[in-house]
């Protein structure tokens, strides 16, 4: 059998955890589900990292010491996991005595391969980096390229890693190996980086005079580990390494990481491993940021989202599904309760949640709740099940690639098919006319279609997907795994008996309807934020001439509909425009070309509703056809699309 094993990184415990935690630590609880989907056994490590300068200053800032303070924070790591869905295997700590002793035998097996030396060193120091910075790895003013403090210069003696030994051997492994960094931008950063000639060999330790809150060097008491080559060991120190046998198991393993800590996963640690002769790792995934309010998110800006305040409001798996199909992974993508509950509406409530409703509720009515059995299969059902075998494929293959939007939208477009195949078919219109065989060969089609998308869906909403099923009269308990082959699933239309029991009823994502006094609360907390970005002044409107009259015909021949825009990016011919695909709940996305780069980056587009005209003659714009007019507002200096609250996809505009 096949094993799996996906880390997160150990998360610094000087901060409450905030959304790139929870985003990072779902995303490898997905993967690990989804891994278990494919019959392999996994392992899912977390944890927290807690040793070094600023854990001493946070901890006397708490008036603690710092064990009593990486205890208490290191809990609220935790505690949050279950909040989210998450099931990791382990949770390690840096200050659990097995982590120490591994960190030791690492050392000392690098040590005696003569990788570590002892030097005198004057660097600038930047206390929230915990790292000496060379003058070329400052910026222009001399200033620490992440914090933008000035690093104070500290000339002291210390032990060094030979890393620059291994940076020639290192570029030509990730040259040779393209999907060793994904995605590929972050992969083209690192060779860069290695390129530069930046990058010298790497301090890792620090004077007990000055530190003593670390973990001793195995050859010399008076100095600790510095905490980045303390922290990475936690990789396998989880596994028992040297001796224990999750190690032979489980390792090389897969690692997920934010894109602000690349250099360390990516050079630090390739080169710590092959110093020591161990298998580098087969995969570093890395994200972008979640920006609130177009920003980074930050105390000082008052912009921190807390994950287990808005699972406790919204739900844990309506929240894991925003951030698995709101974020191309790799991206910066931008976090607001209005883009949330658009996807609950649009996504969950309107297309999942209406076709489990509306099914269950015919099964009821025409089947006394039972599975019926099918009869001969039209050539819509086969088209059905032909979509399943390619939905399913689709998924496989970009979770595979952590491509998880990707994966989602294919999956979404099953979603859709299905409720426009109960439109089509019309089963109480097969009812009422008497023909039994067809109502229920078209309601086995959609049941065994619906179990294939709870299937899919159970590692991003495992608790939804579980009720599904349930309602599908299958078990849900997570065991239920054990006897699914995801790759047979895919081959093959079937999974219900015929006479099983259904749900008589299915309500899972009531819709969100936004109360009229939060609307004020919101308006008037932008009127607040107006400080920020002030308001258009009226005045400085330019007048419009008013265009000829057109009488109610003219109007009304116009096909003006609101759609989700699924993928967005620059026109490869022009500069000025971008190229959206746009679910306007017609089975298949519309390509519509805008000329509206000037204000919008592909990013701020995906996931928003827009409303478009969709009767237009198709229009080739460089040698790319357009399906329709996107609506904005503005003049020459500024245009903004034309949005609406949370409708059903395909809503006309009247």
């Amino acid at each position: 059998m096949k094993n799996f094993f996906v880390t997160t990184p150990i998360y610094y415990v000087n901060a409450s955890p905030h959304l790139g935690h929870a985003y990072t630590t779902i995303v490898a609880d997905v993967l690990a589900r989804y891994h278990r989907l494919l019959g392999e056994e996994t392992f899912f490590l977390t944890g927290t990292d807690e040793h070094g300068d600023k854990i001493v200053q946070a901890a006397a800032g708490n008036n603690q010491s710092p064990q009593a303070f990486v205890d208490e924070v290191s809990a609220r790591f935790r505690n949050l996991w279950p909040v989210l869905g998450v099931a990791h295997d382990r949770f390690v700590r840096t200050t659990d005595l097995q982590h120490v002793r591994t960190v030791q035998a690492f050392l000392q097996r690098v040590y005696d391969r003569g990788d570590i030396y002892f030097g005198e060193f004057g660097g600038h120091y930047c206390y929230g980096c915990e790292r000496f910075y060379t003058e070329k790895e400052l910026n222009d003013d001399g200033l620490c390229p992440q914090h933008l403090t000035k690093p104070e210069f500290i000339c002291e003696k210390n032990y060094f890693f030979r890393m620059s030994k291994y940076l020639p051997w290192l570029a030509e492994h990730i040259e040779k190996n393209p999907s060793f960094i994904r995605p590929e931008r972050y992969r083209n950063e690192v060779l860069a980086m290695l390129e530069s000639g930046a990058l010298e060999d790497l301090c890792i330790s620090r004077p007990k005079s000055r530190l003593s809150w670390g973990i001793e060097l195995p050859f010399d008491a008076d100095y600790v580990c510095y905490v980045w080559f303390d922290a990475l060991i936690n990789y396998i120190s989880a596994l028992g390494w040297p001796d224990g046998e999750d190690f032979g198991r489980f390792w090389p393993g897969e690692h997920l990481v934010a894109k602000d800590i690349l250099k360390p996963h990516a050079v630090f640690w390739p080169a710590m491993l092959k110093s020591a002769g161990l298998p580098l790792f087969t995969h570093l995934d890395v994200h972008g940021y979640w920006l609130v309010r177009d920003a980074k998110m930050s105390k000082s800006l008052g912009n921190v989202i807390d994950p287990g305040e808005i699972c406790r409001r919204f739900g844990t798996d309506a929240f894991r599904y925003f951030l698995l199909r709101e974020m191309h992974f790799g991206a910066d993508a931008g976090f607001s309760e209005d883009a949330l509950v658009v996807r609950i509406n649009a996504d969950l409530a309107n297309d999942l949640g209406n076709l489990f409703s509306r099914v269950l509720s015919m099964a009821a009515k025409y089947c006394d709740s039972r599975v019926p059995s099918p009869h001969v299969l039209e050539d819509d059902d086969r088209s059905v099940a032909e979509l399943c075998a390619t939905v399913m494929h689709n998924f496989a293959q970009t979770f595979a690639a952590v491509q998880f939007s990707q994966g989602l939208e294919s999956l979404w477009e099953l979603v859709r098919a299905l409720n426009k195949y109960v439109d089509a078919q019309a089963p109480w219109a097969l009812h009422k006319k008497g023909d039994t065989e067809r109502l229920s060969t078209v309601l086995h089609v959609l049941l065994t279609a619906m179990r294939k998308v709870a299937l899919c869906l159970w590692p991003v909403m495992p608790a939804t997907a579980q009720t599904m099923l349930e309602q599908l009269g299958q078990s849900a308990e997570e065991g239920f795994l054990r006897f699914v082959d995801f790759s047979v699933e895919a081959e093959t239309f079937s999974g219900l008996e015929p006479g099983a029991s259904l749900a008589v009823t299915s309500n899972l994502f009531p819709r969100i309807e936004v109360k009229k006094e939060e609307r004020k609360k919101n308006s008037a907390g932008n009127k607040e934020r107006g400080k920020e970005a002030k308001a258009v002044d009226d005045a400085k409107v330019p007048a419009v001439p008013a265009k000829a009259q057109a009488d109610f015909d003219h109007f009304s021949a116009l096909d003006v509909r609101v759609g989700t825009v699924l993928t967005a990016g620059k026109h490869p011919q022009a500069d000025r425009i971008l190229r959206l695909e746009i679910d306007f709940g017609e089975g298949t996305p519309r390509q519509i070309l805008s000329g509206i780069a000037a204000w919008y980056a592909p990013e701020d587009l995906v996931g928003r509703q827009v409303c478009a005209v969709l009767n237009f003659a198709p229009r080739k714009i460089r040698g790319l056809v357009s399906e329709g007019m996107v609506l904005t507002a503005g003049d020459d200096t500024c245009q903004k699309i034309l949005t609406v609250d949370s409708v059903p996809n395909g809503s006309s505009v009247n």
